[in-house]
């Protein structure tokens, strides 16, 4: 077969998990022309990662993604914790600025559905069966060899493709790091038994670890079951669906001490061993790394999808702005620069709970079950654990763009995020601020404004900036980012929105 070149996108994003479905719905909000390509046959049927907290549901409706995904899943409100087959702790994980924002135990595979269906609305679609097989580069951009035997030339190119990246190896980028604990499985198992399907569960005890989460299924079944546990497995030993099966069988009573269930069968299994690495840069000239190809960690507390998706939003609208010549491409080094201390939080975070749970020696099981494990009870601990997952907190005060007076002064801070609030159009109807963002900056404005900082803006900016008034400091305006965070506020007069926005825009740095 020939190798053909085709010269007919901006971006090529490869892979369409979470990550590359979101990047192509972020451009496409922007008037951005986006190829998507996937070594996969089609789209996923297997549930992976399984929970969105707080920061994924958000970002998932400014993207008009979220379509019915509260009403398919199960709510993650709470886990109980038993040890010596008795309840000893119930951790509950409440509401984050209203019940919109509360956690869903939902499938990959119907995320990335959502998303694939927002991708054919926005004018995209994915090409199956199109695996990277190799990338040079010049100038202009990245020419992509695909398994198909084309040859796709576009001006930048973002790898979602992974932890096993072809992307990140073609960009010749690290990715140190080092096993955390041994193997685990997994299996989506129906299962007859009478539990508790609000929430998960999890057993400690002296042989291992053993967690069941709540499923729901596309036909509505009750019966579905996420279980997870850590065993031992020489180097050689490799197990199949059915042996995977009959460990759980063995397993769930001798670690949990329920009699009365029986798993029926399963939809999916897995071995694994859980992992945390970072990519040494997530970028490399015209290409770029989001999601698994930048970062891998541990599953526990579920924050791998949900960052990924962070990664996702944070890059569009920058890649965006460079795309259509609103920007120097030094603004790419602030996605770098904004997320990628976000990740290596999360693998610190993720690594040290795994360990402390895992709890390998007395003294580790000791502080797990006598200490951490009643702390859980407490409100204060419980609300603490719901905003650390939720990642709402998330802020970027120390980045690049925020400033030098971000670390001081009325919140929310230049790098904070905004919060969802109230607002009016100029024909004073009502709406509010997140649902105005979706591919869109939103520039807040006092009702008596004039129009200087709205022309500013949109003279930088282009067509995709929003103007609304709120209710709150009549002598400032407020510039919010498509990503909901605080880009810069200040007086309407003071000649220095024009001088951040040139700073920002033409050079990647602020003030």
């Amino acid at each position: 077969m020939g190798v053909v070149i085709v010269d007919s996108t901006a971006v090529l994003v490869v892979g369409a998990g979470p990550a590359g479905l979101a990047v192509a719905c972020g451009l496409l909000q922007h008037g951005v022309s986006v190829r998507v390509v996937d070594e996969a046959h089609g789209p996923a049927t297997t549930s992976r990662a399984n929970i969105l907290h707080a920061r994924g549901v958000e970002v998932l409706n400014r993207l008009g993604a979220l379509g019915d995904l509260r009403d398919r899943a199960v709510s993650g409100t709470k886990m109980t914790i038993h040890l010596g087959g008795r309840p000893v702790a119930t951790v509950r994980f409440g509401k984050v600025e209203g019940a919109q924002l509360s956690a869903l135990l939902v499938s990959q595979a119907e995320i990335e559905a959502q998303l694939g269906r927002r991708l054919a609305e926005l004018g995209g679609g994915v090409e199956w069966n199109a695996a990277l097989v190799g990338a040079t580069r010049d100038d202009a951009g990245v020419t992509a060899s695909l398994g198909t035997g084309e040859a796709v030339h576009a001006g930048w190119m973002v790898g979602c493709d992974g932890a096993h990246s072809t992307t990140r190896k073609e960009a010749d980028i690290g990715f140190p790091g080092a096993p955390v604990t041994d193997q685990w499985l997994l299996a989506d198992v129906h299962a007859d038994w009478d539990v508790d399907r609000t929430g998960s569960m999890g057993w400690y005890h002296r042989d291992g670890l053993f967690f069941a989460m709540p499923m729901r299924e596309a036909a509505g079944s009750e019966n579905l079951w996420r279980l997870m546990c850590d065993i031992s497995l020489s180097e050689d030993e490799r197990l199949d669906d059915q042996e995977i099966l009959d460990r759980f069988r063995r397993l769930l009573p001798e670690r949990t001490g329920l009699t009365d269930v029986r798993i029926l069968d399963t939809s999916w299994t897995s071995v694994f061993r859980i992992h945390r690495r970072l990519a040494d840069q997530y970028r490399s000239g015209r290409i770029l790394l989001a999601g698994d190809a930048a970062h891998i960690h541990s599953p526990f507390g579920g924050q791998g999808m949900n960052t990924g998706i962070g990664d996702a939003e944070n890059l569009a609208w920058k890649l965006a702005l460079v795309v259509r010549g609103r920007a120097h491409d030094l603004l790419l080094d602030t996605y770098e620069a904004e997320r990628r201390p976000l990740a290596e939080d999360v693998l610190r975070n993720t690594t040290a709970n795994t360990r402390l749970m895992v709890s390998e020696g007395r003294l580790m099981r000791f502080l797990r079950d006598r200490v951490m494990t009643p702390l859980s009870n407490l409100p204060a601990v419980q609300r603490w654990a719901t905003n650390s997952a939720s990642q709402l907190w998330v802020s970027y005060r120390r980045g690049p763009l925020a400033g030098p007076g971000s670390r001081m002064g009325r919140r929310p801070r230049p790098g904070d995020r905004v919060p969802d609030v109230a607002c009016r159009r100029s024909d004073g109807s009502a709406t509010r601020l997140h649902a105005e963002l979706g591919g869109h900056w939103v520039l807040l404005v006092p009702d008596a404004a004039d129009e200087a900082p709205v022309t500013s803006v949109r003279k930088r900016l282009g067509e995709y900036v929003t103007v609304l008034h709120f209710e709150g400091r009549q002598d400032e305006v407020r510039l919010v980012r498509p990503d909901a965070h605080l880009a810069w506020r200040g007086r309407p007069d003071s000649g220095r929105l024009d001088r951040w926005l040139d700073d920002a825009l033409q050079q990647g740095r602020a003030l």
